[in-house]
């Protein structure tokens, strides 16, 4: 049995010790500075810690001696979690979306004696996976389009939209730079834009450029691709109140106000569904050819209790790479991209099969 930490004991890292406890292969401890939020998973018969994250010189002395380490932190504490992964000598892990992060985490691997892997959740992680899988069926690419959107089943207020992960997270990624590949040179574009409108089995759905959802997609198909662009899912009409919200009353300035508005207004719902959608083509031969792959996953329960789908299956996508890792199946030293993980050995674990199709075609060429 392995000694892993979670740090965080929000809804994400709640679920992520509660599957990695229930798979009877791991001794969980969860790290958090809140007594509240670390009630809740004592009960998953788990070990609770409570400790300022903001420490990381107590965070590295618990971590001493563990496997591995997945943050399941907010987005600005998890660059400091890296560095006390570092310094304790362990494993480490995380779901952040964050570009600046990730950047720090590489440089970390590059001196590092252990596996560093970033963005292990949906998107970026999951994502990533399946895109380089399809990519791989081409010869020449031309575009790679990847759309992924948590959402309320039961939408009932003008945003078209509950609260189902971090509010800072989501705020983040819709006031932060994006990376894309636009005309084969990488750039950066703004968030909110960009905005296209689709059909799914019969739903329309609209997306728009948000931050952090490639992860390092642009620097392994630089070169080799024409347009890489990452987009949010939503319900349409949600941007338009957002962009109202964050650029005409200058929100995005002033983002601990729009966290209270969201977390006092918008109320949280375990009926959601996670709608996954990536658009592949290029060069088969003399043929110009689209691969897609479309995806929608709803919860369950997750170690006796009920969990969201947004929770299933960002806690599934980094508990199936530490499954990975665990095995043997990844680089256990360096920086490891989500890219480097084989789409079937991470639909074949048995928490990657979360993502197991639901009575429709995993991929349609």
């Amino acid at each position: 049995m392995r000694d892993v930490v979670v740090v965080g004991a929000g809804k994400i890292g709640a679920t992520i010790a509660d599957m990695l406890a229930a798979s009877g292969d791991y001794r969980v401890a969860v790290v958090d500075r809140s007594p509240e939020a670390l009630a809740e998973v004592v009960a998953a018969g788990v070990t609770a810690i409570q400790h300022d994250l903001a420490d990381e010189t107590g965070l590295a002395r618990l971590l001493a001696g563990r496997f591995a380490v997945l943050s399941a932190a907010p987005y600005h504490l998890t660059a400091g979690v890296a560095r006390a992964a570092y310094a304790a000598g362990c494993h480490y892990l995380d779901l952040t979306e964050d570009v600046a992060t990730t950047r720090s985490v590489r440089e970390l691997a590059r001196q590092g004696s252990r596996a560093f892997i970033p963005q292990c959740g949906l998107a970026p992680g999951f994502i990533s996976i399946v895109a380089t899988a399809l990519a791989q069926r081409f010869e020449r690419l031309d575009s790679v389009k990847l759309r992924v959107g948590a959402l309320p089943q039961f939408p009932s207020n003008a945003l078209n939209y509950n609260l189902t992960w971090s509010t800072d997270g989501v705020i983040n990624e819709y006031c932060e730079p994006c990376e894309a590949i636009v005309d084969g040179v990488r750039r950066e574009v703004p968030p909110m834009e960009e905005l296209e409108e689709f059909s799914l089995d019969g739903v329309r759905y609209e997306a728009f450029n948000t931050s952090g959802g490639l992860g390092s997609l642009c620097e392994t198909l630089a070169g080799r691709v024409r347009q890489l662009n990452y987009r949010t899912i939503r319900y349409p009409g949600h941007c338009a109140l957002m962009k109202a919200l964050l650029v005409d009353l200058r929100l995005r300035d002033r983002r601990h106000v729009l966290k209270d508005i969201l977390e006092h207004a918008l109320p949280t719902t375990m009926q959601d569904v996670v709608v996954v959608l990536v658009a592949v083509s290029g060069w088969q031969g003399e043929r110009l050819v689209q691969t897609t792959y479309a995806n929608r996953i709803h919860g369950g329960m997750v170690g006796g209790r009920r969990r969201s789908a947004i929770q299933v299956t960002t806690a599934a996508g980094i508990a199936a790479v530490l499954d990975l890792l665990a095995e043997g199946a990844i680089p256990a030293t360096g920086l490891v991209r989500q890219e480097d993980i084989p789409l079937d050995r991470f639909l074949a674990n048995r928490f990657g099969r979360a993502y197991a199709m639901e009575d429709r075609q995993a991929l349609a060429a």
